[in-house]
């Protein structure tokens, strides 16, 4: 969502925003009222472009009914850990993480209690990595992280010295990398990465303020770090795998109802108070999805 703020939001799609426009965002709500065929009155549905207002007239093509029973009736998981950013984590595992169950494998999630890092360490645990260690900003982030979401451990990069921290945690070097992030913390794992190991490029935070391509281009020594090592770094977008949406979702709605995959969420009440939240959540005060309650 911050993409679309700049002018080109650097990938087709994703619309960028448009001034005296209303914003809009990913949105689940309940149908008052329907001319199409699809959907009725009373039923819940979301949509990736719901515009930021308590009620909408919205074309039908653009929405989705949900089965609240998928969640037991936990809606908003349909904007975290059964909606895109779930099918984020695991089809960015699954398709560029290489994970093989019983190959002793480290992974390290920077981002790590975001919406999708704290949902990506845990579903590399699922897939079969023997570690996996978290990083992220707080001390209170690094403990849910490890006494809830089930992370071998977390490194507080802001008190922290992470090369360090990595060698100690992850004696055997990283295997796969999910980055949140980039920037000099992605530099500092991809230096301590193994020969024929993989990034999971799902986003780069700190690099979204500054005018470079997607994805940014690494310094020169860890370009040549990259390719001796034969590391992957490929663009992963989820939209690529639509076919197996489907599927994915059953996987981690599943996973949510079994209590093996954990939805932390931070929920703001009231729209007036979503550009506070974006705000909040862009700064890092956010633990897991969030979320904006609008009305109940």
């Amino acid at each position: 969502m911050r993409c679309r703020m700049n002018e080109n939001s650097g990938s087709e799609y994703l619309l960028s925003w448009k001034l005296s426009e209303v914003t809009d965002g990913g949105g689940i709500g309940s149908v008052e009222e329907s001319k199409d065929a699809r959907f009725a009155a009373g039923d819940f549905v979301t949509s990736f472009y719901w515009p930021w207002q308590t009620k909408a007239i919205l074309d039908g093509k653009q929405l989705e009914k949900i089965d609240p029973q998928l969640v037991d009736g936990h809606l908003s998981h349909f904007l975290g850990a059964a909606g895109l950013t779930g099918l984020t984590s695991l089809l960015g595992i699954r398709e560029k993480g290489h994970v093989s169950p019983g190959a002793n494998q480290t992974m390290v999630v920077s981002g790590a209690a975001g919406a999708c890092g704290s949902l990506a360490g845990q579903i590399g645990s699922l897939e079969g990595c023997s570690r996996v260690v978290g990083i992220c900003g707080t001390d209170e982030k690094c403990s849910i992280l490890v006494s809830e979401m089930g992370f071998d451990a977390a490194i507080n990069y802001k008190k922290e010295d992470v090369a360090q921290r990595l060698h100690e945690l992850c004696p055997a070097g990283v295997d796969v990398y999910f980055d949140n992030v980039g920037g000099d913390i992605s530099d500092t794992v991809i230096s301590q990465m193994n020969p024929n190991s993989h990034i999971i490029l799902c986003g780069q935070i700190s690099q979204y303020n500054k005018d470079v391509p997607y994805p940014p281009p690494l310094p020169p020594a860890i370009e040549e770090i990259r390719k001796v090592r034969n590391i992957t770094r490929e663009r992963f977008l989820v939209l690529n795998y639509v076919e197996k949406f489907a599927a994915s979702t059953m996987q981690l709605c599943q996973w949510i109802k079994e209590g093996k995959l954990k939805a932390k969420e931070t929920v703001v009440k009231g729209l007036e108070n979503i550009g506070a939240a974006f705000q909040s959540m862009m700064s890092g005060g956010n633990i897991g999805k969030q979320i904006v309650l609008v009305s109940e």
